[in-house]
């Protein structure tokens, strides 16, 4: 008997790896940053749980069990004398068992679920660790007879697997953060072929026509599924007839999160990888008697770079997408990963597609826009259903729409223009170095608006807010920034101050000096950094060459973007991000935006 402790134990995988080990007689506990249902239903098996890391945890212990997605700064990892991996452990215990491995890009944990429990319901006794719940049947079960496990290839381990019988699912490019090539992600299935005694390829299965009446009503990949479960009861000795009698009752429950109805109108499925989204939106298109709306949290940078021209065709069926922030799981940002690289590969397919900021603006959108008949399909591996949370209505005071973004959701915003005083032109102060530049005096003074080396805080005495006089020095003003919040109805100058300014210089002197801009432009996109200008740096990646629908940089200058008559806000935004991307991964600087609320 060892002492064996798991970081991150509320995982599916290493819950599930969790329950054999301790029926194997082994001392084990783990710890995770909270405590969920899936821990303290570990608990309840007599599995030790602590909330947190703390390098006591691994005082004493033989072995500690850690995933890819465990940080190496995590203290019980720095403090480990053996550390072993978690598929290099499930593939040792699988090798020594009478096992049935299910493995693939797709389907594997629909395929080995409905294989345990189509085994439990023709009499045998399986033991089984699954990569999702079902409702009442758990991600892990002890048992007398074979062990059933979805075997994981993402970090490369399936090639040491062993197993009495392999089903292979399908084999589609897939985790470019382990295997660089299409050709390394293949080896890593082939060996596990070669070391199994027994291999089912799903894709190549005869239909059996004892079958049909289960697996006619399902979904191609579903049918292919259950059909392959079906395949493991017939070379363990059951008859087809046998496994016509209860398929029905095993297809009929899909796991957690693939194409769970959540509420009326609204289902989730599990699906990151294009190929599984498009089964998903062909099912929801099935469902929908009205629009139906997908929200998509991509999976990984990597992935989204590595598949991102696969995913326009795999969400074209909806009538509308809205792309939320990508769950980076363990992975840095990497350009050509981010949502608005598949913003502009979908926009440019000629799809209606919105971006949002978050997953809550997201949900608030769906919520709000949708009509009877509609459906709502939230597709993603992250943690995009546990946001699904409305936002609150609100209302953004604008002067003049200077420099405020506005998004193209629909979030119950109310943009209010301020009528007082502040919402005169701000040219009518008469500076000259202000010639030219947009907007109302509210405006100028909460994004402190400036040119030629000044800015309109230099002659600010207080803001009135809300009702409230706040003094110059109370403003937080900075470089294109304040901390002012709310309506700014009124603004009172320090009058020598701007009697100054209004003699520096000549106002046609100033104004031939700045570029004429173009219509529709939103003006200075990001704030210069310390020390040098974002314009200089947009220009030195090739930021002029960018376009995203009907949003492009101006020719003119690589810091000003062109609201063309088909853009959107959508388009802005993520036409922003991509320009920001370039310069941070190409120059290792990052842009601070200018407009308010873009970023």
């Amino acid at each position: 008997m060892k002492r064996i402790h798991l970081i991150g134990i509320g995982g599916v995988g290493m819950a599930g790896l969790a329950v054999l080990l301790k029926a194997r007689g082994h001392d084990v506990s783990g710890c995770d940053l909270a405590a969920t249902p899936r821990t303290r239903w570990l608990e309840r098996l007599g599995i030790n749980v602590s909330v947190g890391h703390d390098a006591s945890h691994v005082k004493g212990v033989d072995e500690v069990i850690v995933t890819p997605a465990v940080s190496a700064d995590e203290p019980e990892r720095r403090a480990a004398s053996r550390m072993r991996l978690r598929g290099d452990v499930l593939a040792e215990i699988v090798s020594e068992a009478d096992s049935i491995a299910v493995c693939g890009s797709h389907g594997k944990t629909t395929t080995a679920t409905w294989t345990a429990k189509l085994l439990q319901a023709l009499g045998e006794d399986p033991s089984w660790a699954i990569g999702g719940e079902t409702g009442s049947f758990p991600v892990a079960g002890i048992g007398r007879g074979p062990l059933v496990v979805e075997a994981d290839e993402s970090d490369g381990t399936l090639s040491r697997y062993r197993a009495g019988l392999l089903v292979v699912t399908n084999c589609e490019y897939d985790h470019p953060d382990h295997f660089k090539t299409k050709a390394d992600y293949v080896a890593c299935y082939d060996a596990a072929r070669r070391q199994a005694r027994d291999v089912i390829e799903s894709e190549s299965l005869a239909p059996l026509p004892e079958l049909s009446v289960a697996l006619d009503p399902l979904p191609p990949h579903n049918r292919r599924n259950a059909r392959a479960a079906a395949e493991v009861a017939l070379r363990r000795g059951h008859s087809a007839a046998d496994i016509a009698a209860v398929l029905p009752s095993i297809v009929a429950e899909l796991p957690d999160r693939r194409f769970q109805r959540l509420s009326e109108g609204v289902y989730t499925d599990y699906a990151h990888h294009p190929t599984e989204m498009r089964c998903a939106v062909q099912m929801a298109r099935q469902a929908c008697r009205g629009r139906l709306r997908v929200l998509f949290q991509p999976h990984r940078y990597s992935r989204t770079k590595a598949l991102l021209a696969d995913f326009p065709s795999a969400l074209e069926a909806a009538d509308e997408t809205v792309l939320c922030p990508t769950y980076p799981a363990f992975e840095q940002p990497v350009e050509g990963g981010d949502i608005a690289d598949i913003y502009a590969v979908c926009r440019a397919a000629g799809m209606n597609v919105r971006l949002a900021r978050s997953c809550e603006e997201a949900w608030t959108h769906a919520v709000r826009t949708a009509r009877p008949g509609d459906v709502t399909l939230v597709l993603g591996a992250g943690d995009i259903v546990s946001k699904l949370h409305e936002l609150p209505p609100r209302r953004i005071w604008i002067g003049g729409g200077f420099n405020t973004w506005k998004t193209d959701l629909d979030l119950g915003i109310e943009y209010r223009k301020t009528e007082g005083p502040a919402a005169r032109s701000g040219s009518s102060l008469g500076i000259p170095w202000m010639v030219g530049i947009p907007g109302t005096v509210g405006g100028w003074v909460k994004m402190n608006a400036g040119a030629f080396g000044h800015s309109i805080s230099e002659v600010v005495a207080r803001v009135k807010v809300d009702g409230s006089w706040i003094a110059a020095s109370g403003c937080g003003f900075a470089y294109r920034h304040s901390n002012l919040k709310g309506e700014i109805q009124d603004v009172e100058w320090d009058e020598e101050k701007l009697a100054a300014a209004r003699t520096q210089g000549s106002a046609a002197d100033y104004l031939a000096r700045r570029r004429k801009f173009p219509p529709g432009t939103f003006g200075s996109v990001f704030k210069n950094p310390p020390g040098d200008y974002a314009g200089r740096l947009l220009e030195e990646v090739g930021a002029k060459e960018m376009r995203v629908g009907g949003a492009y940089v101006w020719e003119g200058h690589a810091n000003v973007v062109v609201r063309g008559e088909d853009a959107t806000s959508s388009d802005f935004l993520a036409l922003v991000r991509l320009m920001r991307n370039r310069v941070f991964f190409r120059l290792g600087v990052m842009l601070e935006p200018e407009v308010t609320g873009i970023l």
